[in-house]
């Protein structure tokens, strides 16, 4: 199983918005306790849509112009990306079958 890329301010342009499929961004941190529910879900899932979507991790503690660019106050929060745009977004822990129901959604 393959973990999910972790980036940073730096790498967001290359990474998610210039990507040609769906993007899927985890914004979480270390000190969050729901986020270290998602983490390994989030892995999971960047294993199954491999193929299909890039699905990455960004720190709001590391990455705080990224969060503050895309209005991110509370974490965890997960952001869909469509050339370059924000497509949907989901505030807290959800379970894997109702994140890959979205992903499978927005990959149609």
């Amino acid at each position: 199983m393959s973990e999910m890329k972790k980036i940073g301010d730096g790498q967001f342009d290359e990474e998610v918005l210039q990507s040609h499929n769906l993007a899927v961004v985890e914004f979480g941190a270390t000190w969050c306790s729901p986020c270290k529910k998602l983490h390994p879900i989030m892995d999971e899932l960047a294993d199954d849509f491999k193929q299909q979507a890039r699905i990455v991790e960004v720190d709001v503690g590391e990455s705080p112009q990224t969060a503050q660019t895309y209005g991110v106050i509370s974490v965890p929060q997960v952001l869909f990306f469509r050339d370059g745009q924000v497509i949907d977004r989901v505030v807290g822990l959800l379970p894997k079958t109702k994140l890959k129901e979205k992903i499978e959604n927005h990959l149609k």
